[in-house]
């Protein structure tokens, strides 16, 4: 009889431990009251948390299960649970506006992200897409982001480091413009996913069609639809890409209170579009189209280096970024 030698146990997946056992100091619990309100904190040893209707102790939640009750002095009773990633992304610190999570489900899904692959992301924002792609890829693929700012790439890196614990040992964060620096950080073809989301993505499509595998997807989020048109044209120009597909989502929750069971006054509505493609076999070309574009299709082509502002996009205040930048970096160092 042959015994196989003891297997030394798998460490857990980074960020795992952080989803599970008791709360512990320094994590972000989400609280929530009798009226349904959201409140989420950071446990600090000593500290309350106050509201115009009493106060807790977080000392009172510190070794408590997932899932437990707190009451505060004036008899408030909250439920106090770990935020799901989708309520962390909407809560974080954020620079850029985030990619919403029903955004963020959809790339993942859609450009088929799976574990083990090696991702191209440009650029970071707030950090909110990195997260779930970096779920996706695990431990043993790559996310190599890209991002012209080093303030929203600090804001980034902040937040993924609190929500895992760690930084993620798939991640890297590269500063600086995509089609510069893309090609020195990777190998030709040897890209399994390409996410966009930034202002202009049809100027990457050369080097992003270098560095993605044959049968390699390329998914753009953008907010507007004459980027969706110029993405798809500039796709269908480069020959090296399959018909582009596009789409966008909305979600309305729904209130469930005995018999009112009716759509809610509130909704997700449009955040941005989705569009696919996927990368052709070297020499190969795309089928001849049958759908031609309609006459008033305008060439926008002759608009260079459009800016947030040319596309109805808020403007995002310097003063605030190096105040979320200096404030996520004080925390790193705690």
């Amino acid at each position: 009889m042959t015994t196989e030698p003891d297997q030394p146990a798998p460490s857990a997946p980074t960020g795992a431990s952080l989803r599970r056992g008791p709360f512990i100091e320094g994590e972000r619990v989400q609280l929530t009251d009798p009226k349904g309100r959201l409140h989420t904190i950071t446990l600090v040893p000593g500290k309350q948390f106050h509201t115009h209707r009493g106060h807790l102790l977080h000392d009172d939640l510190i070794g408590s299960p997932d899932g437990s009750t707190v009451t505060n002095t004036a008899g408030v009773e909250y439920l106090a649970l770990r935020p799901l990633l989708s309520d962390y992304v909407m809560s974080m610190p954020r620079g850029a506006a985030v990619v919403y999570p029903k955004d963020a489900g959809q790339i993942v899904t859609f450009a088929d992200v799976f574990p083990g692959a090696t991702v191209v992301e440009a650029g970071v924002g707030s950090g909110a897409l990195s997260m779930s792609l970096l779920r996706a890829v695990g431990d043993s693929g790559r996310v190599l982001s890209f991002e012209r700012r080093d303030d929203f790439a600090q804001i980034a890196r902040g937040n993924a480091r609190e929500f895992f614990g760690v930084d993620h040992p798939a991640w890297t964060v590269t500063v600086g413009d995509l089609v510069e620096t893309l090609p020195d950080a990777v190998e030709d073809g040897s890209v399994d996913r390409v996410v966009l989301d930034m202002l202009a993505p049809w100027e990457c499509l050369d080097v992003v069609a270098d560095a993605l595998v044959p049968g390699g997807v390329l998914i753009c989020y953008v907010a507007t639809a004459t980027q969706l048109s110029r993405v798809a044209e500039a796709a269908r120009d480069h020959g090296g890409f399959t018909e582009p597909e596009a789409w966008e989502s909305m979600v309305r929750g729904w209130h469930l209170e005995g018999l009112a069971v009716r759509p809610q006054h509130r909704m997700h509505g449009h955040t941005g579009f989705l569009i696919t493609t996927r990368r052709l076999a070297p020499g190969v070309t795309p089928p001849l189209r049958k759908r031609r574009p309609a006459k008033g299709y305008v060439d926008v082509s002759d608009i260079e280096s459009p800016t947030a502002e040319d596309f109805g996009e808020r403007p995002v205040s310097d003063k605030k970024v190096r105040k979320l930048a200096r404030s996520l970096g004080d925390q790193s160092k705690l």
